[in-house]
């Protein structure tokens, strides 16, 4: 999906902000230091909200673009794999994770947006919240995401602190299944080695997580505190980490990360990630409770030893 030049352009930011942002009918822009960073879709043509593309501070794009656009030399796999987003594949039997309208099929949510509750602007930081509900295809609201995402000016670092509290409407129920949580797609050159990739360009993409484990092998199903996704990119070594803070329930989380450029954290597959079908890490909000989430995401220059992801995440977990 391509942003389009539409009318009735509000600028939310002020023009001293190093973070800025504008909105467009169904997406607002992020603007880092004067230049793009992102864009947030929420409008009636997306099946949940999602970021997209993520780049670096120096402009490299670290995400996959497809399924918004097509670009050469990317796959067209998991046409749901929508930048960076955050849904959940089992609640209450509806699929809010593959929920494309393409699936055509039956047992399919949406998370539409309530309102937009703030876009704030700041010399540092830049905040956006908003309300969205989780919609059933019978259209009624199983859950209210209340999203609140800050944006940070950085000179070497792209950092968004995520907050995210799920209350239930009705009772609900998290299955537990693989297919969630919080999750981005990386680009091409993030993707590790593959003989089915296209040859160009290059895959060049390493995991590691907080224990010092390696690989698709070593890190999918594991629990940690962070992943990291790094590798080369337009000639540039970058890389994208996702943290998991401590007042998470049941941190650390379980990672469904995947070779092919996929990397999620999501707490209630353990039965798919244990290969144990006796377990079961389904949990149950009655109406009114809710679950808090809270996550960073940072997209650095250079591997996550250069960069001192590890001394980044201890310093974020000790903020309450």
């Amino acid at each position: 999906m391509k942003r389009a030049v539409l009318v009735g352009l509000l600028a939310w930011a002020a023009a001293s902000g190093q973070v800025k942002f504008i909105q467009f009918p169904g997406c607002i822009a992020v603007e880092i230091d004067g230049k793009p960073f992102t864009d947030f879709y929420f409008g009636s043509d997306a099946p949940k909200p999602y970021l997209h593309p993520l780049r670096s501070a120096s402009g490299v794009i670290v995400t996959r673009r497809y399924p918004m656009e097509k670009i050469p030399g990317e796959t067209l796999d998991h046409t749901h794999h929508r930048g960076l987003w955050f849904t959940h594949g089992d609640v209450n039997g509806i699929d809010f994770w593959m929920n494309e309208a393409s699936d055509k099929r039956a047992n399919v949510g949406r998370v539409v947006l309530n309102k937009i509750t703030e876009v704030k602007s700041g010399p540092k930081t830049g905040t956006i919240s908003g309300l969205f509900d989780w919609k059933g295809p019978d259209g009624k609201t199983l859950l209210r995401e209340a999203r609140t995402m800050v944006f940070h000016s950085d000179p070497a670092l792209r950092i968004i602190d995520f907050e995210l509290t799920l209350t239930a409407v009705e009772k609900v129920k998290f299955g537990d299944t693989k297919e969630g949580t919080f999750a981005v797609r990386v680009a091409p050159g993030l993707e590790a080695p593959s003989r089915n990739a296209p040859a160009d360009p290059p895959r060049t993409g390493k995991m590691v997580d907080a224990e010092g484990r390696q690989g698709e092998a070593q890190v999918w199903g594991k629990r940690a505190p962070w992943v990291d996704v790094y590798g080369t990119v337009e000639g540039q070594a970058l890389g994208i980490a996702i943290l998991d803070h401590p007042f998470n329930p049941r941190f650390p989380t379980f990672w469904h990360c995947r070779a092919y450029g996929l990397c999620a954290a999501n707490i209630f597959g353990a039965h798919d990630f244990m290969n144990d079908k006796t377990v079961d890490w389904s949990l149950t909000l009655e109406p009114g409770q809710s679950l808090r989430f809270r996550y960073r995401v940072v997209i650095h220059p250079g591997d996550p030893v250069t960069a001192k992801i590890a001394d980044l995440y201890q310093a974020w977990a000790e903020l309450q």
